[in-house]
């Protein structure tokens, strides 16, 4: 099969015409017209999205199915050929449906030839695969492709439907695709890092801020900040569902449902749920569908605050496992050679490809929140841009998700012995004993150990402050994080 633009100038041609003149194609192209004049007009090289072009093909499918049901039933009741209508022959939509079948399975994407930044809000896109459609059923009833005689890209394949309806709804149901997906990628995360809380729950380790050491902490309670942050990614992204199902499909060009019967506004949803197996919604108000992109600035929002999270934790990581710390306790995984030049040097390039993938899908959210504020009237005409947005950002998520726990949480090691050695060597520890000794003579302590260099029992030992037995159990690292401390504590 021909890849897009691939094509030698001594190849058989074939020559479609619109209004605005003739153009020549491949003789075998699946494509036509209208999508060689975008790849013309919008020479972009960012491919239009996987996802979406399959999720188009579903929705084309319950349009086609539909519409085979609204002329049986319509045939039931009179006799079609006496109304002014014009309808495909059903034999016709049954060969669409069964290309927009194939389609939804990802067979043809090489001949979907429109760049996914492009103009026009989608109808590019729509005229793309109304073209592939068509072409796939005139080859499977014998024909070549473009003997629009017989099958037509916008009388037939385009039956009921507008750019403006199948477009967004599509997007919707490939970002639903991806939610589902995403969703379980997080779930999986956040168990691994609850591993990881439950494994290091009493292994200390000392707490920081504005990158200073602070206060006594354990691994246990990092992994319980990542574990709680991730359920909430995961709670959030599970409501995204309930925004983003609601679709404008029937409203056809701006949601008024112009030139489509109302049995087919009122099944196309209901079909597109059984195709999908996924709860498809049809918008109450479909203009408002329609004219307005704001459920997906929030979706997005959710997923801005996700990778926000990823970040913090790939950042902390890093910082952790980085030669900057010193003797290191956070032994992150070796995932692959780091230098061409430094001999043995590994680099920490799982949290680095987190980092900058999460950044990339900020940088998406402040476009998707542009181009929905661009919408004008009774339409967004940036839907393209939008869109490609949107699945690059559900599609980066998911692969940091992924890599995060099968690169990075899973193989990752602390060294206890070496972490509680750290601690009680850290001034830090004396902010324990400030309940029983109060700030300043704590502060001796503190003082003493970073003069000697020596640990918190050294010190205690030469100040006489605390009995030795006293000290060893408030130094206990279920004692130290436990939550406050009872006055019963306090007791010699």
């Amino acid at each position: 099969m021909l890849t897009f633009a691939m094509y030698s100038s001594n190849a058989a041609m074939r020559t479609e015409k619109d209004s605005l003149g003739e153009i020549k194609l491949p003789e075998n192209a699946l494509y036509g017209i209208h999508s060689e004049r975008a790849r013309q007009n919008f020479p972009d090289r960012t491919p239009f999205p996987k996802e979406w072009y399959k999720a188009l093909a579903l929705v084309k499918q319950a349009c086609y199915q539909t519409a085979i049901d609204f002329i049986r039933k319509a045939e039931e009741k009179t006799d079609l050929s006496r109304k002014k209508i014009r309808l495909p022959d059903l034999k016709v939509l049954v060969f669409l449906d069964s290309a927009a079948a194939s389609c939804a399975e990802g067979d043809y994407y090489e001949e979907f030839i429109v760049p996914a930044i492009s103009g026009g809000a989608g109808t590019s896109f729509n005229m793309n695969m109304n073209e592939i459609l068509a072409n796939v059923s005139l080859i499977k009833l014998g024909h070549k492709p473009g003997e629009y005689s017989l099958i037509d890209p916008v009388e037939d394949a385009n039956i009921f439907q507008s750019t403006n309806d199948v477009i967004p709804s599509s997007l919707h149901l490939a970002g639903m695709q991806l939610l589902v997906s995403l969703e379980e990628e997080v779930n999986l995360l956040r168990t691994e890092t609850e591993k990881k809380e439950k494994r290091y729950r009493n292994t200390l380790r000392i707490g920081y801020t504005q990158m200073q050491e602070a206060v006594p902490t354990t691994y246990g309670r990092l992994f319980s900040t990542y574990n709680d942050a991730l359920s909430r990614d995961w709670w959030r992204i599970s409501k995204c569902f309930e925004r983003i199902k609601v679709i404008n499909l029937g409203g056809t060009a701006i949601g008024t449902s112009i030139t489509t019967p109302r049995y087919f506004v009122l099944e196309v949803v209901k079909k597109l749920q059984q195709l999908s197996n996924l709860p498809v919604t049809r918008a109450e108000n479909l203009s408002d569908a329609t004219n307005n992109a704001d459920t997906l600035v929030e979706v997005h929002g959710i997923l801005k605050a996700h990778a926000v999270n990823l970040e913090k934790m790939a950042n902390d990581i890093r910082l952790l496992g980085s030669d900057l710390h010193g003797n290191r306790e956070l032994i992150l995984p070796k995932k692959q050679v780091g230098s061409s030049i430094m001999p043995g040097k590994i680099n920490p390039v799982i949290p680095e490809f987190i980092i900058s993938a999460v950044n990339r899908v900020y940088a998406n959210d402040l476009l998707i929140t542009h181009l929905a504020g661009q919408g004008s009237l009774e339409l967004n005409a940036y839907l393209p841009a939008l869109g490609q947005a949107l699945l690059e950002s559900l599609n980066l998520l998911i692969a940091c998700n992924s890599s995060c726990r099968k690169n990075l949480i899973s193989g990752l090691e602390i060294d206890e012995e070496a972490a509680r050695k750290k601690v009680m060597e850290s001034p830090s520890i004396s902010t324990a004993l400030v309940p029983l000794l109060g700030y300043n003579k704590a502060g001796e302590a503190a003082s003493f150990m970073k003069e000697n260099k020596v640990d918190i029992f050294r010190a205690n030992k030469e100040l006489k402050l605390l009995d030795e037995v006293k000290l060893t159990e408030i130094l206990k690292p279920e004692n130290l994080v436990h939550g406050g401390y009872l006055l019963k504590d306090l007791e010699e």
